[in-house]
C-alpha cells in the first residue's frame, strides 16, 4: 500500500503491553488518515458512556498519507479522544514536527488504551518502550522537552503534558516542539493524557533510516510539491512577515474580534497594539515553520530574562487580549508563555478569564474569592496571574480550569446569559455575528464551537471554490445557501485534517482538486472528486454518531444566548445576529438528518455506516 505504513501501534497502559495492528487499504480509502482515522478508532473502541478521565477512554495520535511526503504544509498530525471538557467527541489538529517523526517510525497511528498506575513515558525508537516517568512528572513542558532531548538527542520529537495535564485540568493541552510550542490545545486532551499517567511520547526518527513509505508516483508528486511550495511562499508572504496576528486589525474592522467577553463591536486602538505588525516592531526575534512548510508563520519573541520562545498566535492575542480588554502585548506574551509551559489551551483560558471578569463586575464573584487578584476589565496582571493559577489548578484558577460552562453553572442561572460556549467548548476568536455561516458551523461542529471545522468564514470573506459550486464569495449577513456551504466545507476540512494539510493553504490556492491530485499521486488511487467528498462526509458523520451515543441531539446544535440575542450596535457587523433556526433547518435538509439531528438510515447506508455497533444510536421514531 503506497503512502501508508499500514500499521497502528496499540499501547495498553493498564497492562503495559504494546502490539501492532494492520491498517488495510479499504480503511485507508474510507477514512484517509489523521482526523478520519482518529474518529473511526474512537467510535470503534470507546462507548458513548465512557468516563473521559477513566481507563475506557481512547487517545489516538494519527497522521495522514501526505505526512512526510514532499507536499508543502503537510507536517501535521491529529489527536482524538472523548473530551473531559465537553463530554463528547474531542480532537486537536497539530503542526510542528512530531507527525513527521511518527511517519518515519513506520506507524500511521498510535492508539493509547487503559490507564497506568504510575507516570510512564512512551518511547518509539529502535524498540517500543514504556518507561517509568517519575523523574519527569511535575516538570513543565519546556523542561520535559529539554530533558528528553538531552536523553535521546536533538532530533527526538516529544509530545508531552505539563502540570495542568497532570492535574487533569479540563482545558489542558498536549504540547509539541518545545519552546516553539505547537499544541493539541482544544477539548482538554492534555487531561486525558494526564488521567492515563502518560507524561510524554518521544519518537526518535534517527532510529528509522529510510522509514518513510513509498509513493506511487514520487517524481510527479515531488514536481508538483516544488511548484506549490513556490506559489505558497509568494501568496502567503504576509503570514510569513507578520504571522497569524497580522490580520487582527482587519478582523476587528469587520466586527469579527471578540471584545470584552463578546459584548463590544469596536476596539481599533487596542487591536493595533496587539497586532503582528506591532509585535514585529517590538518583540519579534525570528520566525519558525512547521515541517514541510515554506511559509513560516510561527513567531519567535523575546520572553522574560532575555529568553526566546514561541510567540502568541492570533487566537491567543484575541482571547487573552481583546476579550479581556488587555492591550499590553508583553503581558499577553507572558500569559502565552505560561500557558505553553503549563500546557493550557489559550483560547479556553482567555475565555474563562474574560467570563470571570464579567462575573466579578456583576457581583457573582466576591472580592474575597479572587485570591487577591484584581478582576477589573483590562487588568494585564489578572490575565497573567490567572493563567498561572489555572496551570497550578489552585484557587479561582481551579474553577476556571473546569471551563466556562461548568464554572457558570456553579454561579447560578444569571451567569449562563454571558457564558459563551457551544456544547461546553468556548468559542474561538471569531464572532459569528460577523458571519452567519460561521454561526451555523459553530452550532454543528462535532467538537463544539470551532472555526476550523468548516473554515466557512473565509468563504464569507474572500475565498471561492468553484469545483464545489461556490463561485462567488458568500454574503456574510445572508442565509441563502448557508446549509450547503457549511455542510460541504465541514466535509472538506475533515479531509484536510485527514490528509494532514494546513487549512491556511486555501489562501494560497490549495483547492480540493489540488489536494485530491496529491492524494492520488501518493497512493496510486484514481479517486474522483465525488468519492473524495463522500469520504469527508463519512468522517464528519462518524463523529456525529459518536456524539449521538454521548447523548447529543438537535437541542445541542445551538449558540450562546449572548451571540443569538445581544446586538453590539457598533463596529463592522453592527446589529447583525445570526438567524440560526432558518439556517439549521436548511443544514439538516442538506445532510439528510431528521428533526432530532440524526442521520437518516438511507444516508448512513450510502456511507457504509448503517448503525450496527453497540455505539450506534437506536434511532427511535421522532
Amino acid at each position: 500500500m503506497y503512502a501508508y505504513s499500514g500499521r497502528a501501534l496499540i499501547v495498553d497502559l493498564s497492562n503495559r503491553k504494546t502490539t501492532v495492528e494492520p491498517i488495510d487499504e479499504n480503511t485507508a480509502r474510507q477514512y484517509i488518515g489523521g482526523s478520519g482515522f482518529g474518529a473511526n478508532e474512537l467510535y470503534r473502541r470507546c462507548s458513548g458512556g465512557a468516563d473521559p478521565l477513566g481507563p475506557d477512554n481512547v487517545l489516538v495520535f494519527s497522521i495522514g498519507p501526505l505526512t512526510g511526503s514532499p507536499v508543502p504544509v503537510s507536517g501535521r498530525h491529529h489527536v482524538t479522544a472523548k473530551s473531559p471538557l465537553t463530554g463528547i467527541f474531542g480532537e486537536g489538529d497539530v503542526g510542528g514536527h512530531w507527525g513527521l517523526a511518527l511517519r518515519k517510525a513506520g506507524f500511521d497511528a498510535v492508539i493509547i488504551t487503559g490507564m497506568s498506575e504510575r507516570p510512564v513515558h512512551l518511547v518509539i525508537g529502535e524498540r517500543i518502550e514504556l518507561l517509568d516517568a517519575e523523574d519527569l512528572w511535575g516538570l513543565d513542558t519546556f523542561s520535559t522537552d529539554d530533558a528528553l532531548k538531552d536523553r535521546y538527542g536533538d532530533t527526538a520529537q516529544v509530545a508531552c503534558i505539563g502540570p495542568a495535564g497532570e492535574k487533569m485540568v479540563r482545558i489542558a493541552a498536549i504540547m509539541h516542539d518545545g519552546r516553539h510550542a505547537r499544541a493539541a490545545g482544544r477539548c482538554g486532551l492534555g487531561a486525558v493524557m494526564g488521567s492515563k499517567k502518560l507524561k510524554a511520547i518521544t519518537v526518535i526518527p534517527d532510529s528509522f533510516p529510510g522509514g518513510a513509505p513509498a509513493y506511487a508516483e514520487r517524481d510527479s508528486l515531488a514536481r508538483s510539491a516544488r511548484e506549490w511550495a513556490r506559489r505558497l511562499a509568494r501568496a502567503m508572504a504576509g503570514f510569513s512577515m507578520y504571522g497569524t496576528a497580522g490580520s487582527i486589525t482587519a478582523i476587528e474592522s469587520v466586527g469579527d474580534l471578540p471584545i470584552r467577553n463578546w459584548s463590544m463591536g469596536k476596539w481599533a486602538e487596542g487591536a493595533h497594539k496587539l497586532s503582528g505588525q506591532e509585535m514585529a516592531k517590538t518583540l519579534l526575534k525570528g520566525k519558525f515553520a512547521c515541517g514541510r512548510c515554506p511559509v513560516a508563520c510561527g513567531r519567535v519573541v523575546e520572553l522574560r530574562d532575555g529568553q526566546e520562545g514561541g510567540g502568541p498566535e492570533y487566537e491567543t492575542l484575541a482571547m487573552f487580549g481583546a476579550n479581556c480588554l488587555v492591550d499590553d502585548l508583553r503581558a499577553v506574551v507572558r500569559a502565552n508563555e505560561l500557558a505553553n509551559r503549563y500546557g493550557i489551551d489559550t483560547i479556553s483560558a482567555g475565555a474563562a478569564i474574560a467570563f470571570a471578569m464579567e462575573a466579578f463586575e456583576k457581583g457573582l464573584i466576591r472580592r474575597e474569592e479572587c485570591d487577591g487578584i484584581d478582576l477589573t476589565w483590562g487588568s494585564a496582571e489578572a490575565v497573567v496571574a490567572l493563567t498561572e493559577a489555572i496551570g497550578r489548578n489552585e484557587g479561582l484558577g481551579a474553577q476556571l480550569g473546569r471551563g466556562v460552562r461548568s464554572f457558570a453553572e456553579s454561579l447560578g442561572p444569571t451567569a449562563s446569559q454571558f457564558a459563551v460556549h457551544v456544547k461546553g467548548l468556548e468559542l474561538p476568536a471569531h464572532d459569528p455575528r460577523a458571519y452567519n455561516g460561521l454561526g451555523l458551523q459553530y452550532a454543528t461542529s462535532n467538537r463544539g464551537a470551532c472555526h476550523l471545522a468548516g473554515f466557512t468564514h473565509v468563504m464569507e470573506r474572500s475565498v471561492t471554490i468553484p469545483e464545489l459550486g461556490f463561485t462567488e464569495v458568500s454574503d456574510r449577513f445572508g442565509t441563502e445557501g448557508k446549509g450547503q456551504l457549511v455542510a460541504r466545507m465541514e466535509d472538506l476540512m475533515g479531509l484536510y485534517d485527514s490528509l494532514k494539510l494546513c487549512k491556511f493553504g486555501l489562501f494560497g490556492g490549495i483547492t480540493p482538486r489540488v489536494a485530491l491530485e496529491w492524494l492520488n499521486l501518493a497512493t496510486g488511487w484514481h479517486m474522483d472528486l465525488a468519492e473524495f467528498m463522500e469520504c469527508g462526509e463519512r468522517i464528519f458523520t462518524v463523529k456525529r454518531l459518536f456524539n449521538l451515543a454521548c447523548g447529543v441531539s438537535a437541542k445541542d446544535d445551538t449558540l450562546p444566548d449572548r451571540i443569538l440575542h445581544l446586538p453590539r450596535h457598533e463596529g463592522g457587523a453592527g446589529d447583525n445576529l445570526p438567524p440560526l433556526e432558518i439556517m439549521l433547518r436548511d443544514y439538516y435538509r442538506v445532510r439528510d438528518w431528521d428533526a432530532n439531528g440524526r442521520p437518516s438510515r438511507e444516508r448512513l447506508a450510502a456511507l457504509g455506516l448503517a448503525p450496527a455497533s453497540d455505539n450506534a444510536p437506536s434511532f427511535p421514531e421522532v
